[in-house]
Formats: structure tokens, sequence, C-alpha cells
């Protein structure tokens, strides 16, 4: 139950946040909730393509960290 509870207040936080900075950057308050709310849904589906490339990142050639 703590870690329902602390992902539905982190997911409450990351919509404030993104929010938030898209008001500062539009001055709208509509746009800047729309924004908030499909953030976090992209960064969502986004985030299991990223675990994939950062788990199969040793089969290419190409590497972030200099030599490994």
């Amino acid at each position: 139950m703590r870690l329902a509870a602390k992902t539905l207040s982190y997911g409450l936080v990351h919509v404030a946040v993104a929010s938030t900075v898209a008001f500062v950057l539009t001055g709208n308050w509509m746009i800047a909730v729309g924004i908030g709310l499909l953030e976090p849904a992209v960064q969502t589906l986004v985030f299991p393509l990223h675990e994939w490339l950062w788990e199969h990142r040793h089969e290419t050639k190409f590497s972030l960290f200099h030599g490994h």
C-alpha cells in the first residue's frame, strides 16, 4: 500500500511540476495543464524504450561511456 501511495504522490508532483513549467513558458493555464498531463503519459511510454536501449547498449559499437 505504501508503494501505491508513493507512486500516486510522485505522479501528482510530476504533473504539478510539468504544469508549472509549461505555465511559466506559455502563460496559459489551459495549455499548461494539457502539457502537464500529456508529458508524464509520454514519459511512461518512452521509459520501456529507454530501458531496452540501456540493456542492449553493449550489443552495439556505440557507447556513451569511453571504451565500455
